[in-house]
């Protein structure tokens, strides 16, 4: 067989439907080797592949140790990828590999999990606008009155009537209409806001780096001056990933600046904001939040963001979806050349 697969433990740990749909992509075009190291097993790859590794031609290798003697096991080997920390292929490895013209693939974006992502960043965005996760505690604690009844039975105009349960303090109600302010379109930005756009938000997005097609296909606005961003935003969602430019990004300037009641909605990295700045907002009632991600993680449980009425969050489970697994397996399986 010239096709042979190698996973660790460790990296199931991380991508547990990954290493298995890649086998079965490659099995639709024959035959298989496929070896699978528990937890613990520290054996490197050209011991678990001595078998078969004199025919392999291509080989993926998910967080199994590699040295320079497992290679030499690999007489035939002609694409490969190499996949997983702890043990990522070293650059002694990758040059061996290069004199040999075997040809490397990785991966060539986050688009895996930008889809993910940016669903989660709808779910948790519509979940505040219309405080669905407060309701339901709410009903599930047996609540003495459901929570959308007027005091005294009588309703005033701008308040609370009969069946209605958002806070007209914040952001509230259909997203439909909110002026939706999106910093990034890249992978995750792009989409939420076209989630956003298609929903008929008016959406406006910041991002210096992006060519012009990317905010075409996200239906929105091209804004040139981040400060700008901030100014009108009902619904405010930093979507770049946590890089050395992009930490702090959101400075503690614009979090004062964005209007009150407007709501902030993180799933990439928290620290892309000024995170102190924006926990005074929220916790002074001026904001409110819709967060997968924090500055601190886990949140210990006395933290005061929690439960708060205006903030929805999640434990950081956005992008890792079964789906994200598989087109994580996908993206690298077709960069092989196919075999007939």
């Amino acid at each position: 067989m010239d096709s042979f697969i190698a996973v660790h433990g460790a990296f199931d740990g991380s991508w547990p439907w990954a290493g298995d749909h890649f086998r079965d992509l490659w099995q639709r075009q024959g035959e298989v080797g496929f070896r699978r190291l528990a937890h613990g097993d520290d054996r490197r790859l050209g011991e678990v592949a001595r078998e078969q590794a004199a025919s392999v031609r291509r080989l993926a290798c998910l967080g199994v140790r590699v040295t320079l003697d497992c290679l030499e096991a690999f007489p035939s080997l002609r694409e490969a990828t190499f996949q997983g920390a702890p043990h990522r292929l070293g650059p002694d490895c990758e040059a061996a590999l290069a004199a040999r013209g075997v040809v490397l693939y990785g991966q060539l974006s986050e688009g895996f999990w930008g889809q993910s992502v940016a669903e989660c960043g709808l779910a948790l965005t519509l979940c505040a606008l219309r405080r669905i996760p407060q309701l339901h505690t709410g009903i599930a604690t047996a609540a003495p009155d459901w929570d959308w009844r007027p005091a005294g039975g009588i309703g005033a105009p701008g308040q609370r009537g009969v069946q209605y349960s958002d806070d007209p303090a914040f952001a509230n109600g259909t997203l439909a209409g909110k002026r939706v302010r999106v910093v990034g379109a890249g992978n995750v930005g792009s989409r939420y806001a076209a989630f956003a756009r298609a929903l008929g938000a008016d959406v406006a997005a910041w991002d210096p780096y992006a060519a012009e097609p990317a905010f075409h296909r996200a239906g929105s606005r091209r804004e040139h001056h981040l400060a700008r961003l901030v100014e009108d935003a009902e619904v405010f969602a930093p979507m770049v990933p946590l890089t050395e430019s992009t930490r702090g990004l959101a400075s503690a300037d614009h979090i004062r600046a964005l209007p009150g009641g407007c709501l902030v909605v993180l799933v990439t990295r928290a620290e892309v904001c000024d995170m102190a700045a924006l926990r005074r907002r929220v916790l002074a009632d001026e904001l409110s939040l819709a967060a997968d991600v924090f500055d601190i993680e886990p949140l210990p449980p006395d933290d005061p963001l929690i439960g708060r009425h205006n903030v929805v969050h999640t434990p950081h489970i956005a992008g890792r979806t079964a789906d994200a697994n598989r087109a994580w397996a996908e993206h690298l399986a077709d960069q092989f050349l196919p075999r007939s």
